[in-house]
């Protein structure tokens, strides 16, 4: 791959979730060398990165968000030499590759975790975070987990509890300790010198806790909110000053960017928190040292993005950090498919797209976005997900938006398996295969084709500033310039026709194949229901 250190700026990553992707042994489960197979695909939609989710050897408790060994790849998605093919060929199709590391905690089964719960005085014993007892034999500590109740879990052989933010089976790391920062870093190094562009940093906001172990404060109802977790979930009743956020991280993140230099690679942090994530997130971004960006949950969240809600956004961040660096997503393997937690209709779905293309910062997509495929429904019997299998029926899970991929309408199990998948594939998803879509011009794959050939295109797009994100009623508007070249991008997010003054100067009409329109009258350009314009200025109009 060309060395640019810049890469990620402005680049369209592309999310694999490697179970449901391609099955190439018939197991019923997504392996690496399905993803080999996979990837004229995605380099036939011009993006620049893949992001695989976790495939070292787990438990699979949590999906392989739980690592008993960070160095080795599980045997149910293949071999590090099949890793290895994977960045091979995606460099050959020029697609940098960044992989998903899980920092925060492992899998009880980890090596570490096993000596560390042995005894108190053992060479590991401080490296994941235990705690005594209150004299009652209650949690040390108020703290909830994200998958629901204590964050705490008694151990009866060291008689103490050990944190887990998330599954009891996740204990946490204990970031305090060097000697855990510098174990973690060789990871790092590891898939590093292996040939990878970079690492989505999973919770990269909970790697450090409170040395002190303070109870969360209360948060008042109407301070809560369900971005980060369901409603039903009492994790939204506390605010999390303590259990995560902790300003120790800053000093990490510094070593980690350091590590990354050398090879020109770059990191995505995901930050989860429901009242500080942008103000997190420009903190861990902001001044060049650190991650290179992150990305909040401000596009994820329930309710739909509207003009307001996307021009406020932009303007607390600009007010955070101006210069941190943004990466923009909808749907992720954690989220309702956005079509479906939006409510959108095609022609919806397709302005939303162009609009991701043309903000400010860099774009995470998820697999079958391109398809625009909407949540797969699945059973209760079905259910794979221990968080949905927690909180059903009010929160279903996430197996919805990680059911397999159609490749072909007309093949058994969408072409995605012969043996039984570990997931329905979704008949409502057969329709929308991806062969189906290569046969139709019009359909949403084609669509996003030509969405990121626009960004690619354009450079104001991929790397410009612009001059404020601002909304007028259903209208999102902004320009974004780049070394003399302007774009002017007005969006219309409602169901009603809007007007939208077109800046003054000769501008020039771009992405008519994505609907666009600049037609002027009166200086007002017209947009019908979930239409856009896109304009450009070039040096000397």
């Amino acid at each position: 791959m060309p060395r640019d250190p810049e890469w990620w700026r402005g680049a369209v990553i592309y999310q694999i979730y490697p179970r449901s992707y391609q099955d190439s042994d018939g197991d019923g489960i997504g392996d690496l060398k399905g993803i080999v197979r996979r990837l004229p695909h995605i380099a036939s939609l011009g993006v620049d990165a893949i992001w695989i989710s976790p495939f070292f050897t787990s438990p699979m408790k949590d999906f392989g968000y739980d690592v008993s060994d960070y160095c080795d790849v599980d045997p149910m998605f293949g071999t590090l030499a099949d890793f290895d093919a994977v960045v091979e060929t995606a460099h050959s199709l020029g697609i940098r590759v960044m992989i998903d590391l899980v920092l925060s905690h492992t899998s009880e089964a980890h090596p570490w975790f096993v000596e560390s719960r042995l005894s108190r005085d053992n060479p590991k014993s401080d490296w994941y975070v235990w705690a005594d007892a209150k004299p009652d034999g209650t949690p040390p500590n108020n703290w909830l987990s994200i998958f629901g109740g204590s964050a705490w879990q008694w151990d009866g052989r060291r008689m103490q509890y050990y944190l887990h933010n998330f599954l009891t089976s996740q204990p946490d790391l204990n970031f305090h300790n060097p000697d855990v920062q510098e174990a973690l870093l060789d990871v790092e190094r590891f898939w590093l010198k292996r040939g990878v562009d970079g690492f989505r940093l999973d919770t990269i906001n909970f790697y450090f806790a409170d040395k002190m172990l303070r109870d969360n404060p209360a948060l008042p109802p109407e301070r809560r909110n369900d971005s980060i977790a369901p409603g039903v979930n009492p994790y939204n009743w506390q605010e999390h000053l303590y259990s995560k956020n902790q300003a120790e991280n800053l000093d990490f993140l510094r070593r980690f960017r350091a590590e990354l230099e050398p090879y020109g690679a770059a990191a995505v942090g995901e930050v989860g928190d429901a009242q500080r994530g942008l103000e997190i997130m420009a903190e861990y971004t902001s001044g060049g040292d650190k991650v290179q960006m992150c990305y909040p949950f401000e596009m994820l969240q329930p309710q739909r993005l509207t003009a307001a809600a996307a021009a406020d956004t932009f303007w607390r961040l600009s007010h955070s950090a101006p210069d941190a660096w943004p990466c923009w997503a909808f749907s992720n393997h954690d989220v309702e498919r956005h079509p479906t937690r939006w409510g959108l209709t095609d022609a919806a779905a397709r302005v939303y797209t162009t609009m991701l293309m043309c903000l400010r910062g860099s774009v995470c997509l998820y697999q079958g976005e391109e398809l625009g495929l909407p949540e797969a429904e699945v059973a209760f019997e079905d259910l794979q997900d221990p968080y949905g299998i927690e909180f059903w029926p009010e929160y279903k899970g996430r197996d919805g938006c990680r059911t397999p991929i159609a490749w072909q309408d007309d093949a058994p199990l969408g072409g995605f398996s012969e043996g039984k998948p570990w997931l329905p594939v979704s008949p409502q998803h057969l329709p929308l295969s991806v062969a189906a879509q290569e046969a139709d011009p019009d359909a949403m794959l084609h669509h996003y084709r030509r969405a990121i050939a626009l960004r690619h295109a354009h450079p104001a797009l991929a790397r410009g500033e612009h001059d404020g994100v601002h909304s007028r009623g259903d209208v999102l508007h902004f320009t974004r310039s780049w070394e003399g070249e302007t774009v002017f991008c007005a969006f219309n997010l409602g169901v009603a026709e809007a007007d939208v003054p077109l800046p003054q100067g000769a501008w020039a009409p771009i992405g008519t194949d994505l609907g666009a329109v600049t037609k002027a009258e009166n200086g007002l350009v017209r947009l019908g229901p979930w239409q856009c314009c896109l304009a450009l200025k070039r040096p000397g109009d």
